[in-house]
């Protein structure tokens, strides 16, 4: 801690003998003339000099001058049993000044006479100054000082912009300058703060609700989201249809139907959706058919049809559900002696080659051999006809058919007893309704 020890100085009162020339009364340095009292009195420097003290510095004033201290200086000062001052004789008492000696009296620049004293002039009151319109005038003792307003800095004798944002302006972003002052600008997707300085992020999901669908707000932004079947369109925040029946033509098995944020599958008469894809053949047999009593209704890809219950004619005879015999031996010569009928479908552009049927005699009998063939309804050549064992043969088919079409194949199978030389024959007549659709 700094300790100074300040000496009280003595005021001189230099008093001058009446004489027949004007009477002057000067003070030492430090001090004023005071014409009530008579005597010199200390001036205080803290008070009437502008920022007496620098780099904060505290001002404090003694006797006769002044003292630049830090802050937390302890003043100590002298009293008289510390020190005794010399003794001097006492001054002369001043003597009022006569009005010749008033009128000999001077004063410095920027004061004034009065009926006493010296008076300091406020040049600022009384329109006296030089600071041009756009500044402030402040009196001191004895003179004034122009300066600038708010927002403006001294350039000479001029006041010219201050550009705070080349200096400490604060801003968070960006700064503005503006004649006298300046202003912060925030970037996009931020807004100003209560402060006027700094930024806070703008939830543009709440404000404005600038997505179409789902909005998700982030610092300084946002982005955009679609619902399922949709996707952000090149704005970033509408949404477009997506069209998944565009994607693959294996969406659906047969048709694709798109529609706003979604597709659906459809399947042709006769079949019903299975699962959301897929489609099944309808069993209308089972679920409903418009065949007659006489007519037994058979289902096949896509569709049925009602075939006659009993198919046998003259000269055959129905022996059971689907088997028709030859009893006449007259009658049958030359023709087989069973007929057996048969249904079955396949899809379209079926998958060539491709095993489709087996025929196998009934019966088995020693010391016979038997032999296949394709007796009719082979025109095109689409079937193959090949022998398994001697009691069976297997259907291929050996080109694609394309629906919907109905074929009728008569498989012959014809027996030979090799002991008795005895031959005869058997008859297969398939129906193969191949479908409309490969499925």
């Amino acid at each position: 801690m700094l300790g100074i020890c300040v000496m009280v100085a003595l005021c001189v009162g230099v008093v001058a003998q009446e004489t027949e020339e004007p009477v002057s009364y000067t003070c030492t340095d430090g001090y004023e003339y005071d014409t009530v009292r008579q005597a010199c009195k200390d001036i205080d420097e803290c008070v009437i000099v502008p920022d007496a003290c620098k780099g904060g510095m505290q001002c404090y004033n003694h006797f006769g001058g002044y003292l630049c201290l830090p802050r937390n200086a302890q003043i100590f000062v002298s009293s008289e049993d510390e020190q005794q001052p010399v003794e001097q004789d006492p001054p002369n008492p001043p003597v009022p000044p006569t009005l010749l000696e008033r009128r000999a009296m001077r004063c410095s620049p920027g004061f004034t006479l009065d009926e006493h004293n010296c008076r300091d002039i406020d040049e600022c009151t009384m329109g006296r100054h030089t600071c041009s319109p756009d500044q402030i005038c402040y009196n001191t003792r004895g003179s004034f000082l122009c300066h600038c307003q708010p927002g403006y800095q001294k350039s000479g004798d001029l006041c010219v912009d201050r550009d705070e944002c080349l200096l400490s302006h604060y801003c968070m972003h960006r700064c503005v300058n503006t004649p006298g002052s300046y202003y912060c600008e925030c970037n996009s997707g931020y807004q100003l703060a209560s402060n006027n300085h700094s930024c806070v992020d703008v939830n543009e999901c709440q404000v404005s609700q600038p997505c179409q669908h789902q909005c998700y707000n982030l610092m300084g932004s946002f982005i955009c989201q679609c619902n399922q079947g949709f996707e952000l369109a090149p704005d970033s925040v509408s949404c477009l249809d997506i069209d998944e029946c565009a994607f693959s033509s294996y969406m659906c098995q047969y048709t694709c139907v798109n529609s706003p944020g979604e597709y659906s599958c459809t399947c042709p008469e006769g079949y019903q959706l299975h699962g959301t894809r897929m489609c099944q053949d309808i069993n209308e047999c089972e679920t409903g058919h418009e065949c007659s009593e006489e007519e037994m209704c058979w289902n096949y890809f896509g569709g049925y049809r009602c075939y006659p219950s009993n198919p046998c004619q003259e000269p055959y005879v129905r022996t059971s559900e689907n088997r028709c015999v030859c009893q006449s031996t007259s009658g049958c010569r030359g023709l087989p002696q069973s007929i057996v009928y048969k249904y079955m479908s396949i899809h379209s552009e079926r998958a060539i080659p491709a095993d489709i049927f087996q025929i196998q005699a009934t019966n088995i009998y020693p010391n016979t051999h038997n032999t296949f063939r394709i007796r009719a309804g082979n025109d095109g050549g689409e079937f193959f006809l090949r022998r398994s064992s001697n009691v069976s043969a297997m259907l291929v088919l050996i080109k694609s058919l394309e629906g919907p079409l109905e074929l009728i194949v008569d498989l012959e199978m014809l027996t030979h007893h090799t002991v008795t030389n005895y031959r005869t024959s058997s008859l297969l007549r398939l129906t193969i309704v191949v479908g409309p659709y490969a499925f």
